[in-house]
């Protein structure tokens, strides 16, 4: 349909990861047990927190809110792109595109946010130790926990609405496999300046709280260990904290250089596969970071399955 000189298209067309089919059909096939590891290995996280009740303290309450998180992320894009590795002509409706991009926001915004709660937990357990209990309340981690889900759902609407009152006039392929902010700017026929400020504002804000806590908690945690006498009692410290760190700094690090960009430095092709990092393999990875470091969640796991394999 033309409005004026605007012709307007009612769905738009993903140019996806790769034009060779033979390509596509063998990543469906990897994506495809990707994202069948990323469900089972965080909704079993999710099922087992809920299950031990040695598990049930703040820290695995994160935890299992990171783990929903996660799926939610992945699942707005994953089964998308793989519908689309198996057609020719990658479809998706124009308010498809923006229910996409809502959603997607929200919970990665949430997963930042969710981040940077564990950074503090962390620091209260270590720095406070005695008045951990006290602190980390349960009405405490509840708002904490509803405060990251309202931000994220705000900001991602924030992000949406400016998006979608571009006009896309010239063209309606997206070079990319989902409805991102970064993609859509560069097919918009509107000046995006402002799109980029509010981009880079808003997400600068939520990106940037979390990392400082991130720092700033990490800071006061390395200083306490250091003072530890026992050589044990460092390591035993600084091993609960690694996969924390390791999963902020693949996911920060991806964030970062993603959206803090000028959009005069985009590279779509680049993009894309920073994208498929942080859409489908950081998913993946956070659960089995935390399952593979962390004996309480070993140990909870290898009593689940002996149960399962007594009752049986």
């Amino acid at each position: 349909m033309t409005i004026g000189n605007c012709t307007v298209f009612s769905y738009f067309i993903f140019l996806g990861l790769s034009g060779r089919q033979d390509v596509q059909q063998g990543l469906s096939l990897v994506f495809l047990l990707v994202y069948g590891v990323t469900v089972v290995a965080n909704l079993g996280m999710v099922l087992l927190i809920q299950m031990d009740p040695r598990l049930h303290t703040p820290m695995y309450y994160f935890l299992s809110n990171l783990s929903f998180c996660d799926v939610c992320y992945s699942s707005t894009v994953s089964p998308k792109m793989l519908a689309d590795f198996l057609t020719k002509q990658k479809r998706i409706p124009y308010n498809a595109c923006a229910i996409q991009m809502y959603f997607f926001g929200a919970f990665a915004d949430v997963e930042c946010l969710m981040l940077a709660v564990m950074a503090y937990d962390r620091y209260v357990a270590i720095c406070n130790p005695l008045l951990y209990t006290i602190t980390m309340s349960r009405r405490l981690c509840t708002r904490l926990v509803v405060a990251a889900y309202f931000v994220g759902l705000v900001d991602s609407a924030i992000h949406t609405c400016c998006t979608f009152r571009l006009s896309f006039c010239s063209s309606n392929i997206i070079n990319h496999f989902f409805c991102d902010i970064p993609p859509l700017l560069a097919l918009s026929s509107s000046d995006t300046s402002v799109n980029e400020i509010v981009m880079f504002t808003f997400i600068g804000c939520v990106v940037g709280f979390s990392v400082v806590t991130v720092l700033l908690s990490y800071g006061y945690i390395v200083a306490a260990i250091l003072r530890i006498n026992s050589a044990e009692g460092r390591c035993r410290a600084f091993s609960t904290c690694a996969s924390h760190l390791t999963a902020v700094a693949v996911f920060h690090g991806t964030l970062l250089f993603m959206y803090f960009r000028p959009s005069s430095s985009y590279s779509m092709d680049t993009d894309k596969m920073a994208s498929v990092f942080y859409t489908v393999v950081i998913p993946m990875l956070n659960p089995l970071i935390y399952s593979l470091r962390n004996k309480d969640v070993k140990g909870a796991l290898k009593k689940a399955i002996n149960t399962k394999l007594c009752s049986g």
